[in-house]
């Protein structure tokens, strides 16, 4: 069965990878490595290294078994373009991502310049969507790696948004994510950053989802956004 999700933008998740290291600030307060930590102590077998990178072999043909068609993120515990996957796994992810088309995949790094130099030797299929994560204006290099790959279906992960996002160029982007930093410690997202994104996708007329306004207690702060929640999706995912 797969691992169904509490993320509002998809319904399960799927591993094929567990583990990372820290490369911006918006890695500061992962939330993969609080949960990796808690499973390594409730014996889980997968994540017996805690957050050291790992690869989940066994897990690589798990969307092949789920019959049932959904909308999967592709390793939520990792990025799928790490310098210390090689090559030839993320292929044989992409591979099963081809395989088992009957399935939605969102996949999202932090990585794109690895992304952008494998985007040529990877099968974009409709069905695979890309994301790059950016949190502060000193990362929307990200967004142009991206726009560069053949993947069919290009979307921005803003989370945690970390400061304010003027002027983003949204050619070729099918989708923007906005979110707030939750848990222990977790940094401050203004309402002004919001609204701005908000209002240069729809300038853009790029569907916009406001996933949580985050928080220590994210559950209090809730996801409306001006009193109505945006769970705006590709125009693909709309159409089926």
């Amino acid at each position: 069965m797969a691992t169904k999700s509490n993320i509002e933008w998809t319904e399960s998740t799927w591993n094929p990878v567990t583990g990372c290291t820290k490369i911006s600030p918006g890695c500061k307060h992962c939330y993969a490595e609080r949960l990796s930590f808690r499973l390594q102590a409730m014996g889980q077998p997968n994540y017996a290294n805690g957050f050291s990178l790992t690869l989940q072999p066994h897990a690589l043909d798990l969307p092949l078994r789920w019959k049932k068609p959904q909308v999967i993120f592709v390793n939520s515990m990792s990025d799928l373009f790490h310098k210390g996957i090689k090559a030839d796994y993320i292929q044989q992810v992409f591979d099963v991502m081809v395989r088992a088309h009957w399935h939605c995949y969102q996949v999202l790094t932090k990585r794109s310049e690895r992304l952008q130099q494998l985007s040529s030797q990877l099968p974009w299929c409709p069905q695979i969507w890309m994301g790059v994560s950016v949190e502060n204006q000193d990362y929307t290099f990200r967004i142009d790696h991206l726009r560069e790959t053949g993947a069919r279906v290009k979307f921005l992960s803003l989370e945690p948004l970390l400061g304010p996002l003027s002027n983003l160029d949204l050619r070729g982007m099918d989708w923007v994510i906005v979110g707030g930093e939750s848990g222990p410690g977790a940094r401050v997202m203004r309402k002004e950053w919001v609204l701005d994104v908000r209002d240069q996708c729809l300038a853009a007329k790029v569907p916009f989802f406001f996933k949580q306004w985050g928080g220590v207690n994210k559950k209090q702060a809730g996801r409306q956004l001006e009193g109505r929640t945006w769970d705006q999706m590709p125009a693909t995912m709309a159409a089926a």
